[in-house]
Protein backbone atom coordinates (compact mmCIF):
# COMPACT_ATOMS: atom_id res chain seq x y z
CA UNK A 1 0.00 0.00 0.00
CA UNK A 2 2.84 2.56 0.49
CA UNK A 3 4.09 2.41 -2.82
CA UNK A 4 0.11 2.88 -4.29
CA UNK A 5 0.39 6.20 -2.01
CA UNK A 6 3.87 7.05 -2.99
CA UNK A 7 2.81 6.97 -6.59
CA UNK A 8 0.06 9.40 -6.05
CA UNK A 9 1.65 11.61 -4.47
CA UNK A 10 4.95 11.65 -7.11
CA UNK A 11 3.02 12.08 -9.45
CA UNK A 12 1.26 15.17 -8.16
CA UNK A 13 4.21 17.34 -7.03
CA UNK A 14 6.80 18.87 -8.76
CA UNK A 15 10.02 17.51 -6.55
CA UNK A 16 9.70 13.93 -6.67
CA UNK A 17 12.82 13.28 -4.72
CA UNK A 18 11.21 15.17 -1.40
CA UNK A 19 8.81 12.86 -0.82
CA UNK A 20 8.87 11.11 1.93
CA UNK A 21 6.52 8.13 3.72
CA UNK A 22 6.66 6.89 6.97
CA UNK A 23 4.69 4.01 7.58
CA UNK A 24 3.73 3.09 11.46
CA UNK A 25 1.93 0.41 12.45
CA UNK A 26 -0.36 0.92 15.37
CA UNK A 27 -2.84 -1.05 17.33
CA UNK A 28 -5.88 -1.65 14.98
CA UNK A 29 -4.96 0.26 11.87
CA UNK A 30 -1.83 1.89 9.88
CA UNK A 31 -0.55 5.15 9.96
CA UNK A 32 1.25 6.95 7.45
CA UNK A 33 2.96 10.49 7.51
CA UNK A 34 3.26 11.85 4.16
CA UNK A 35 6.19 14.68 3.87
CA UNK A 36 6.89 16.86 0.80
CA UNK A 37 8.52 19.83 -0.36
CA UNK A 38 7.25 23.08 1.02
CA UNK A 39 6.58 24.31 -2.14
CA UNK A 40 4.59 21.37 -3.15
CA UNK A 41 2.48 20.84 0.09
CA UNK A 42 -0.06 23.16 -1.75
CA UNK A 43 -0.58 20.53 -4.38
CA UNK A 44 -1.05 17.63 -2.45
CA UNK A 45 -3.94 19.28 0.59
CA UNK A 46 -5.46 21.02 -2.81
CA UNK A 47 -8.51 24.00 -2.40
CA UNK A 48 -10.02 23.30 0.58
CA UNK A 49 -8.32 20.29 1.10
CA UNK A 50 -10.03 18.41 -1.49
CA UNK A 51 -7.07 16.68 -3.41
CA UNK A 52 -5.83 15.29 0.62
CA UNK A 53 -9.54 14.18 0.82
CA UNK A 54 -9.63 12.11 -2.67
CA UNK A 55 -6.22 10.42 -1.63
CA UNK A 56 -7.46 9.38 1.40
CA UNK A 57 -10.75 8.44 -0.11
CA UNK A 58 -8.60 6.02 -2.61
CA UNK A 59 -6.20 4.69 0.12
CA UNK A 60 -9.56 3.74 2.23
CA UNK A 61 -10.69 1.61 -0.61
CA UNK A 62 -7.23 -0.13 -1.26
CA UNK A 63 -7.32 -1.04 2.57
CA UNK A 64 -10.69 -2.00 2.63
CA UNK A 65 -9.94 -4.39 0.33
CA UNK A 66 -6.72 -6.15 2.14
CA UNK A 67 -9.24 -6.03 5.32
CA UNK A 68 -7.14 -3.23 6.74
CA UNK A 69 -7.82 0.44 8.24
CA UNK A 70 -5.21 3.03 7.62
CA UNK A 71 -4.67 6.67 8.37
CA UNK A 72 -3.17 9.54 5.98
CA UNK A 73 -0.95 12.66 7.91
CA UNK A 74 0.43 15.31 5.88
CA UNK A 75 2.95 17.27 7.46
CA UNK A 76 4.08 20.30 6.37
Amino acid sequence: MKKILESIIKNLVQNADAVSIEEIPQDSETKYEVRVDANDIGRVIGKRGRVAQSIRTVMKAVAAKENKKIVIEFID
